[in-house]
């Protein structure tokens, strides 16, 4: 038990292995499966038990493989090298990535259809890979410079960051307690409209903490695209995956 008193366990409901999480004043059992492996977790409130939530699990068998089945399906890019010729995606477009050995200073530019990263002769793969890293950032900063306050403004909440951080298994979360939210850097990837799309339904959780139906009306009413979004995101290439 942690200090919060929330419970953690793992527990096997048919040839399922489940995270659980039980939360004291939690009313309802939430369910998440989440990539790239189709990774079970569950919420629920303290004082239901295993036997219950291994039932409900097991009523939810065929979306949990539907929703497995996809994630497997879904493109994942090769290894990146940081080479001539790979393919860099930039808010939704592939560019063919250029390397130029040349001087002594380091840079990215992106001109018509090509990111053009130039680095002194024997730059090792990992300053390349952490050039063309902050590179992303920045400009995921500065987009969310523009869409934040929209989205906040048209939401009608407040928050007292947000902040990038590289995730492997969700593309944004919500610190409901602290109005703290985190958006994944591998949205700078993806269209524009699907960073909105993350951006409202973590502030949507400011307004309704869980995915409830009410949840879903408020991001009808305050992005009514982001089904469109959501599908796009769940359809794109995703990025090789670091064991």
């Amino acid at each position: 038990m942690t200090s919060d008193k929330r419970i953690k366990k793992r527990i096997m409901a048919g040839d399922f292995e489940v995270h659980v999480t039980k939360r004291p004043g939690q009313k309802n059992i939430y369910i998440r499966v989440s990539p790239p492996n189709g990774e079970i977790t569950v919420s629920a409130p303290a004082k239901i038990s295993d036997k219950l939530i291994k039932n409900f699990i097991l009523g939810k068998i065929p979306e949990i493989t539907k929703v497995r089945e996809r994630m497997r399906k879904q493109f994942r890019q090769s290894e990146r090298e940081y080479v001539s010729g790979e393919t860099c995606y930039f808010w939704g477009v592939p560019y063919m990535l250029q390397v130029i050995y040349e001087g002594r200073r380091c840079m990215i530019q992106r001109v018509p259809e090509r990111i053009i990263m130039t680095v002194p002769e024997g730059t090792p793969l990992e300053k390349r890979k952490s050039l063309l890293t902050e590179w992303y950032r920045r400009e995921l900063k500065h987009m969310l410079g523009i869409l934040l306050p929209e989205c906040v403004k048209r939401v009608g909440v407040k928050i007292n960051s947000c902040n990038i951080r590289n995730m492997k298994t969700r593309w944004g979360s919500c610190n409901i307690s602290r109005e703290r939210i985190l958006i994944n850097l591998q949205l700078v990837k993806k269209p524009p409209e699907c960073l909105e799309y993350v951006l409202t339904h973590e502030l949507v959780h400011l307004l309704e903490k869980n995915h409830t139906n009410r949840f879903k009306s408020l991001m009808d009413k305050y992005y009514p695209a982001w089904r469109e979004a959501k599908r796009i995101l769940a359809e794109m290439p995703l990025d090789h995956l670091q064991k």
